[in-house]
């Protein structure tokens, strides 16, 4: 019976929020069910402030941003830039709030040998020019990150894609060998939709055809939109108007929400975050994901080629420590693998790495290094940064490993000191797939292999099975596969991955989201623009 009333309630609740029925209605039904009426007038204005509504300005203020930020989508490299295009642009497939993949631009995809992908175009989407979408401009807009002179970043996740061309109006992707989640890939924040012109698109326009009509760019600065009153999703993009605000200071960014100078914010400080919980005009969301802190060393700069000093570093952090003082316990220890705990290739069978002072000093001795270490960090990074450096310095102190924590400026940090520093801090969103995730940073083709991990025989052979797995239709060799793979990386590889953080989100109560938040990126996948709205 209380099935049936339950039932009952949640299809009452649902028509309430479609408007099939009245609030008085709702209430009405509600009485009938048995429920008092302070309660059925509490679960109105719930399920009112669970409808969409247009309207409104969203001001979105965001832990990331540089003055060197391009509207270009292969530049893009931080949060900010990220969020800018999910506004302006779409993509072929997207990642649900649910976590799923679903088409976007593309009305559906398929392929039957897991090498031809096949993605059929929506009908009657228009670019902001007034240009309609057809196959060209996906060609060519693919085509703005392939071929021997581009510097895209997602140049990578393409290497496997020998051609793309169209059949009416379908794109037709051809790989050098098959990948049944190829169509995670084209769902890559890189991979804007832009209009062609010549077989060609301008890529600094912020010309696309998302929910928001740039009005204007100031790189480092803002971000600011108008709602396209002809975007093909009806249900999405319910703000008159986004305005996305880089705010890197974690104090300035927190008092901003606090203020009510901003209706959003990302990237709470772990230190504050009970403390603002206390605010009852501010809804504190915090989702677990496949965000995760790293400290890349290249094998491209000496010491770090050296693979004993390697791994001598490795042994000297106190992971545990990084997640309860840095994170406050709002995460998890990482075990120099960038993949999370609910990826299913995540080979859970390698040993946990410790804090381990007696393999360490064994390993560092071997080495034959002698001298002070540089480690450069920024709050940039990620927050807590620097003090996780000074931490990790202190353990390292403990094996007779000198390292001087090199505190970096925070704008131009991912244009001047990552990926090209020796070691630093840096932060990884992840990727929904192992194979995403191992060309997006990993594999020898990606432009944003920050370890430079490349050349040793481990290296090359991480590569091979790679690409092996990547077209493997048996999941049990898929599995093992992928575990050796990862073997590689844990024991050869340069990177240091000592912990997954929460998103941690910060949300003032005028504003509404649904009951599912995507973790896949911050900000409900970045995309809190087009799926929020103001209750």
């Amino acid at each position: 019976m209380r099935d049936m009333k339950n039932v009952f309630i949640n299809d009452q609740a649902e028509k309430l929020s479609a408007g099939r029925i009245s609030r008085r209605q709702f209430i009405t039904s509600m009485l009938a069910a048995g429920v008092v009426l302070p309660t059925a007038m509490s679960m109105a204005g719930d399920a009112l402030a669970a409808t969409p509504k247009k309207g409104g300005k969203l001001r979105l203020g965001m832990g990331h941003g540089s003055t060197t930020d391009s509207l270009d989508p292969a530049t893009y490299e931080n949060g900010m830039t990220t969020h800018v295009g999910y506004s302006w642009a779409n993509h072929l497939t997207e990642v649900s709030a649910k976590g799923e993949l679903i088409p976007e631009l593309a009305e559906s995809f398929f392929s039957e040998d897991g090498k031809t992908w096949r993605f059929k175009l929506r009908k009657g989407v228009e670019f902001h020019n007034g240009k309609s979408l057809d196959a060209d401009d996906v060609i060519a807009s693919i085509n703005h990150h392939r071929g021997e002179d581009s510097k895209s970043a997602a140049k990578g996740v393409l290497a496997p894609v020998t051609n793309v061309s169209k059949d009416g109006d379908t794109v037709v992707f051809e790989l050098d060998g098959p990948n049944a989640d190829f169509p995670y890939i084209v769902s890559d924040y890189h991979l804007a939709i832009m209009p062609a012109k010549d077989g060609k698109v301008d890529a600094t326009s912020g010309v696309g055809t998302g929910g928001y009509i740039m009005q204007k760019w100031e790189p480092g600065v803002r971000f600011e939109g108008k709602r396209n009153p002809n975007y093909f999703k009806e249900n999405a993009a319910f703000f008159d108007e986004t305005e996305i605000l880089s705010l890197i200071d974690p104090t300035a960014r927190q008092s901003a929400l606090m203020n009510g100078d901003v209706d959003v914010i990302d990237r709470i400080d772990t230190k504050t975050v009970a403390l603002m919980a206390r605010n009852p005009n501010i809804e504190i969301l915090e989702k677990t994901g496949t965000l995760h802190y790293t400290f890349p060393m290249r094998l491209d700069s000496a010491p770090f080629d050296n693979f004993d000093l390697r791994m001598a570093l490795k042994l000297a952090i106190k992971r545990q420590e990084l997640v309860d003082k840095i994170l406050l316990g709002h995460g998890a220890v990482g075990n120099d693998l960038p993949l999370s705990s609910a990826n299913r290739f995540l080979a859970t069978s390698i040993a946990q790495r410790e804090f381990d002072p007696e393999k360490a000093a064994e390993h560092y001795k071997k080495s034959g290094h002698s001298g002070t270490l540089q480690l450069s960090a920024s709050e940039a990074a990620f927050g807590g940064a620097v003090d996780a450096a000074q931490l990790i310095a202190a353990s390292a102190k403990e094996i007779g490993i000198d390292v001087e924590v090199v505190r970096e400026p925070k704008d131009g940090y991912w244009s001047n000191v990552w990926n090209k520093k020796p070691w630093c801090a840096c932060f990884w969103g992840g990727r929904p797939t192992a194979d995403w995730m191992f060309s997006s940073a990993y594999t020898d083709s990606t432009k944003w292999n920050d370890t430079a991990w490349k050349e040793t025989d481990d290296a090359k052979k991480f590569n091979v099975l790679v690409k092996q797995a990547r077209g493997e239709l048996d999941q049990t060799k898929r599995v093992e596969l992928y575990t050796e793979a990862q073997t590689l990386l844990h024991n050869d590889g340069g990177a240091i991955i000592p912990m997954f953080a929460n998103y941690i989100i910060g949300i003032s109560k005028k504003v509404a989201h649904a009951d599912d938040v995507a973790a896949n990126w911050d900000l409900d996948g970045n995309k809190a623009s087009e799926r929020w709205w103001f209750a």
